[in-house]
């Protein structure tokens, strides 16, 4: 058995999906960075028939369980999974332009200059009047906002010094620095989603 499952997916989807479903584009291309188990992108095109998504990983084990649930999928909106290494400069000269761009807890587990190439790649591979959504823990002011966040933020970098939590405010001065706007929400368990609009 190829699938795979994460306890955090089940834990986020519903209110992920929530806010999604309030700003995502009502129709267009959709590009999931780092879909993972693939969890989350099929409750996405399920709940977004309108919008045909794009899942993608760098890891070809995830790559194959989100195959794996895509088989629960019965619409046509959901396309193969693509390998994708989001951390390489020029990433996005690749594809398409996309509507919508959506990044789910990947951000604390890269380095300073991986999340900003990361961030440059969404830029471009956005269409104009495109929207990035981009959810996951990070630092307030160079703080961690609570005992676990700050003890998984340790674990992080114990395990690569060059990885760990960002600083909100050093993720959004480099997204509006590429011409987008900003609405920041609080989500649930300390999380922030950044919606940013081209």
């Amino acid at each position: 058995m190829t699938r795979l499952t994460a306890p955090s997916a089940a834990r986020n989807m519903a209110p992920i999906l929530e806010l999604l479903e309030e700003v995502a584009p009502q129709e267009g291309r959709a590009l999931e960075i780092a879909s993972g188990t693939g969890e989350h992108i099929l409750r996405f095109a399920n709940a977004m028939p309108d919008l045909d998504w794009q899942p993608s990983d760098v890891d070809p084990d995830r790559l194959a369980s989100i195959e794996d649930w895509a088989q629960d999928h019965h619409g046509d909106n959901l396309r193969i999974p693509v390998l994708l290494n989001a951390s390489e400069p020029g990433w996005a000269m690749a594809h398409d332009p996309f509507d919508l761009v959506v990044l789910i807890n990947l951000l604390h587990l890269v380095s300073d200059p991986q999340a900003r190439t990361i961030l440059d790649g969404i830029g471009d591979a956005l269409e104009d009047g495109g929207t990035a959504f981009i959810y996951g823990p990070f630092l307030r002011d160079g703080r961690t906002t609570s005992d676990g966040d700050a003890e998984f933020d340790a674990k992080i970098r114990a395990d690569n010094s060059a990885n760990g939590y960002k600083d909100v405010s050093a993720i959004t001065e480099h997204i509006q620095g590429l011409g987008f706007g900003i609405v920041i929400r609080e989500m649930p368990a300390n999380n922030l989603a950044i919606i940013a609009q081209k």
